[in-house]
């Protein structure tokens, strides 16, 4: 088995992207009886790990049938377009709010460009490429659909962003949850424990709406998540719902500081300082030495959802 790829058991297989770090962005694929899925694809510049995966395992290009991006923030989605164009019989599945920037990505790139800029945007995440209207087609809520007669099942899935659904797989009792779930790093874990915080990032964080969608996550007991950043997680019901305690209870700490500082001088600097102090005291709390390349790591994080703080505080006002 090639390095980057990880089988998790019940024909999934999560496909380190190569993006930012490893074990950083996770794609998965989904093998049963010769025909294949992708959940999330990472950006362009991992097209081609993830048809060295399909290759890995035996199967052709024409094998898959659904590419699945959880939600269309580039690292997630960025590579969709690149990769439809190497499988000939596959279509797109997108949550309806995300099927536009799919089909033409324009504004997703100028949006992400005036963040990012032209240099880093090539760097981190290429061209992207649209996926032909006829070859994509929205979801809804409480859809299912079926690799080889293994269903799949889509629920709407609003918190981190509105453009977001979440698929359960009964064969794993497992949800591939996207960015809804947090993020939990391999690198974090402490004697086979798994660590999670949540991601707020630009521009639709809902705490409401997140909370809303975890209790719907949890009801079907499910004993592990799928998240994008990185891996599997859980391993029980008990162990799944102790990190979404963990998660929602950091989601409330993290609009209580955002409360605190809504009118404050320099805001987004103590956001982003509060932000990170608080989860190396998490990840302290864990067992993990919360060093200074935790520290590294975690402030790209505190960055993005102080931005998303930010974002959620201003529309409140308006």
């Amino acid at each position: 088995m090639l390095d980057f790829i990880e089988d998790l058991g019940d024909g999934i297989y999560a496909i380190d992207t190569g993006f930012q770090r490893p074990r950083f962005d996770a794609a998965y694929l989904m093998v049963e009886g010769g025909r294949a899925a992708f959940i999330d694809t990472g950006t362009n510049h991992a097209v081609p790990r993830l048809l060295a995966a399909l290759n890995a395992l035996g199967l052709a290009p024409d094998a898959v049938d659904w590419v699945i991006p959880t939600h269309v923030h580039l690292d997630h989605a960025g590579g969709v377009g690149l990769l439809m164009q190497a499988l000939p019989r596959a279509r797109t599945l997108v949550h309806p709010r995300g099927l536009r920037h799919m089909v033409d990505p324009k504004a997703l790139w100028l949006g992400a460009l005036a963040v990012y800029g032209d240099e880093e945007m090539q760097r981190s995440y290429g061209k992207l490429v649209p996926v032909p209207a006829e070859r994509a087609e929205a979801t809804h809520d409480e859809q299912v659909v079926h690799l080889a007669g293994r269903p799949l099942r889509f629920i709407d899935s609003p918190g981190h962003a509105r453009h977001h659904h979440a698929i359960w797989d009964a064969r794993s009792r497992s949800w591939f949850t996207g960015d809804t779930f947090g993020l939990s790093y391999r690198a974090f874990d402490v004697n086979g424990r798994a660590w999670i915080l949540p991601t707020s990032t630009p521009v639709q964080f809902d705490p409401e709406a997140l909370r809303a969608t975890v209790a719907r996550l949890l009801a079907t007991a499910p004993v592990a998540m799928q998240v994008t950043h990185y891996g599997r997680v859980g391993g029980s019901v008990e162990e799944v719902r102790r990190l979404a305690a963990l998660m929602l209870a950091q989601v409330d700490e993290m609009v209580a500081l955002a409360e605190s500082l809504r009118d404050a001088p320099g805001r987004h600097e103590k956001l982003k300082a509060g932000l990170l102090d608080g989860y190396l005291a998490r990840l302290r709390a864990h067992g993990h030495a919360a060093g200074a390349q935790a520290a590294e790591w975690l402030a790209l994080d505190a960055t993005l959802n102080a931005q998303g703080l930010e974002v959620m505080l201003d529309r409140a006002a308006r």
